[in-house]
């Protein structure tokens, strides 16, 4: 009642079903639970969503009218799994929304939704819950958002919901997470709530009361993907205009660096000299890292991007001494 009396929350979502990572667990409450839930909506107003991993879950949470399903993130990295659920909803109108893979595989995500589509679901949207990470990192899961915004390039049709609370694990990180979100126009957030979080018998420290939730929601912007002012288009073209004149630059620069690479990797050949040479690339991050952070460039993106770079480089010098080897090997 409080959720539906902040007049910002447009559908209920609940557990019944849980799977978790170690067994002992609290797993929810089962069947019982739905008619919890058909009560809550009863008293509420609001559609109510839970979580299906079998076909038997689909058949109970149908069968108690529950008006959208979603499709977790450890189902998902399971086509068998996926293709049971799938041919579970064959004729069956309900919307059924899809969470990210545990891993970081897009694939995997796309294909729970076509595997989806192909039964007949068309009404349909993916949830971005962030990746588990062996590394350890502020989040709970790593957003990587560049696999949400590959997603939304590939199916621009597709809504993409936001689950802030699993990305963070932690209430006071959501707000945050959930701006970033809007920001990079996310169709909606999906926030955990409790009437009294540090009770809550799953998930505890991700849990927000129905208070904090309409105080995050207050404090969002909702940004709009254009504008229809003059100024702002002209404005924005002609900075446009800026960039692709030095992403050209820039393509230019990296065909050069490949180019002196090529004659580099004969030079090693020829000498008898080996690919990578460790000290001259830890001086390459050294330089290039300090030199980035003088430029207000941070730290990880120039690490990643001249990772990318030595990469590439590696491969044509590979390439180089291989048709090389191929040459001699014939004479």
């Amino acid at each position: 009642k409080q959720l539906a009396a902040t007049g910002k929350v447009h559908a209920l979502r609940a557990g019944i079903w849980k799977p978790r990572t170690r067994p002992g667990q609290f797993e929810g409450v089962g069947d019982v639970g739905l008619e919890w839930m058909v009560s809550a909506r009863k008293e509420t107003g609001l559609p109510i969503t839970t979580e299906v991993a079998t076909a038997a879950h689909v058949e109970a949470a149908l069968k108690a009218g529950v008006d959208i399903l979603w499709v977790g993130a450890r189902t998902t990295v399971n086509p068998f799994s996926v293709q049971e659920i799938a041919d579970s909803l064959k004729g069956v109108d309900v919307p059924v929304m899809v969470k990210n893979p545990v891993n970081p595989d897009l694939e995997l995500w796309i294909g729970a939704l076509e595997r989806l589509n192909k039964a007949g679901i068309t009404k349909m949207a993916a949830i971005h819950r962030g990746f588990s990470s062996f590394e350890k990192g502020p989040f709970r899961n790593a957003p990587m958002w560049e696999l949400a915004i590959e997603l939304k390039t590939r199916i621009p049709e597709l809504d993409i919901i936001c689950d802030p609370s699993h990305i963070t694990g932690a209430r006071d990180l959501i707000s945050f997470v959930s701006q970033k979100a809007l920001d990079m126009d996310m169709a909606g957030l999906m926030i955990e709530s409790h009437i009294t979080p540090d009770a809550a018998w799953s998930d505890a420290k991700q849990q927000v009361t129905p208070t904090a939730l309409s105080k995050i929601l207050d404090a969002l912007i909702v940004r709009t993907p254009s504008s229809d002012s003059k100024s702002f288009k002209d404005t924005l073209v002609a900075l446009r205009e800026q960039i692709d004149q030095l992403d050209d630059d820039i393509m230019h620069k990296l065909s050069a660096r490949m180019k002196i690479s090529e004659k580099i990797g004969q030079y090693k050949k020829e000498n008898g000299v080996t690919i990578l040479q460790v000290n001259r690339w830890e001086e390459i991050i050294n330089t290039r890292v300090a030199m980035g952070l003088a430029m207000g460039i941070s730290e990880d993106f120039s690490k990643e991007f001249l990772k990318l770079v030595h990469q590439e480089s590696i491969q044509i010098q590979t390439r180089v001494m291989n048709d090389l080897t191929d040459k001699h090997a014939k004479v």
